[in-house]
């Protein structure tokens, strides 16, 4: 898809999550195919203008690791766009101003969700950012700030005119956080609002049917993947696969394929088997201790590995070492430990007995109102607690 005068090679994209969207991370789902444009953790504008090594780390990156983009996050007209210039000058592909953050921290300083309770501003702000570079500047914004505050479709349009390239949305409110059920008509209603520049949805994109769905129901020009992908790094790769079929229809199209199928009669690629699974898992350490060194590398793999294990059936024995593990060796120690811990729960051909298999991701704009206030998707704790 076309991101201002970016060629994306598709219109799936990892979202930014704060400590955990790193180098590493952006690697792995790279390797695993799909992804059209990774963005950085969100990344402090004065800070990076004051060259903390902190900011430079968040966005480190290599050949392999493109088209990135970065998003920043402040409230100062002046930091926001000189951030920008640097950034660009840098070579990054693109710049998201962040707009949707709820936490408290971010909001305080009028960043994150605050900038959708004052349009006028925000929009001057995004103006001067917009022509300091050459580069496409996108915005990542979620609905409102509640359900009587719905001023996403307004600041969509608002933005458009002062030349943002695309809107990213995020189905639900700051006040709703991560809970409750992500609101497709909201996302269709920011989609109306713009006159030409593409939409892309986010929020409980989890499986490749829950990424069709809200295609199909929003008209967004393509999907942001977030925590889907640390459930499933190989999400965006099973999710093209899906959406183009075995004929390379364009995701989000209704053209039919060369049998005049539609595309809900595409195949859906499976779940990674096991041992997949954990070498994706191991290579993810490898790069961790590669660019963060082994004591932090593995210090931050602690909180990322139980991610992985969500889908391995029983996985108590291996949650329970892992998140002690100092060194690459432990790691190992603790794997092959549960390795041989995890086949009483297996069948004589070496696969999970059907009682212990994880039960079906379903996206919460899929489940019926009732199911869906009962369940949730867990918001990984880390650096920003609840982002």
């Amino acid at each position: 898809m076309q991101l201002g005068s970016l060629t994306l090679p598709s219109n799936l994209f990892l979202s930014p999550l704060a400590g955990y969207t790193n180098l590493p991370f952006r690697l792995v789902v790279r390797e695993l195919g799909g992804v059209g444009l990774c963005t950085t953790d969100l990344v402090n504008a004065r800070s990076l203008l004051e060259k903390r090594e902190k900011a430079f780390k968040l966005i480190e990156t290599r050949p392999e690791d493109s088209p990135l983009a970065v998003q920043l996050f402040g409230s100062v007209p002046e930091e926001m766009r000189d951030a920008a210039a640097f950034l660009a000058s840098t070579g990054v592909a693109s710049i998201d101003i962040n707009m949707g953050c709820p936490v408290r921290k971010v909001v305080n300083i009028g960043g994150g969700s605050a900038m959708m309770t004052e349009l006028d501003k925000t929009a001057a702000l995004v103006k001067g950012m917009v022509d300091a570079v050459k580069i496409p500047v996108t915005a990542k914004m979620r609905l409102g700030w509640d359900d009587q505050n719905i001023t996403a479709p307004n600041l969509a349009r608002a933005l458009e005119d002062v030349g943002v390239a695309a809107i990213f949305v995020h189905g639900r409110t700051r006040e709703q956080g991560f809970g409750g059920t992500v609101n497709l008509a909201g996302i269709r209603s920011v989609v109306q609002a713009v006159k030409s520049i593409p939409v892309i949805g986010n929020g409980d994109i989890i499986t490749p049917q829950a990424a069709k769905k809200m295609f199909d129901e929003t008209g967004c020009a393509g999907v942001s993947i977030g925590r889907g992908a640390f459930y499933d790094p190989w999400i965006f790769r099973r999710t093209l696969s899906y959406l183009q079929g075995r004929t390379g229809v364009p995701p989000g199209s209704d053209l039919p394929n060369k049998d005049g199928d539609r595309q809900d009669a595409c195949p859906t690629i499976p779940e990674p088997p096991f041992a997949e699974r954990v070498r994706v898992m191991s290579r993810h350490l490898d790069l961790m201790v590669e660019v963060f060194g082994e004591e932090l590398g593995c210090r931050m793999f602690r909180k990322v590995a139980p991610w992985y294990a969500k889908r391995f059936g029983p996985a108590a024995e291996f949650n329970r070492h892992v998140v002690r593990i100092s060194t690459r060796t432990e790691f190992h120690g603790v794997l092959e430990n549960y390795l041989h811990w995890r086949q009483q729960f297996l069948d004589e051909t070496g696969e999970l007995k059907p009682k212990f298999q994880p039960p079906p991701m379903v996206a919460s704009f899929m489940l019926e109102p009732d199911v869906a206030q009962r369940q949730h998707i867990p918001v990984p704790k880390g650096p920003v607690e609840v982002w």
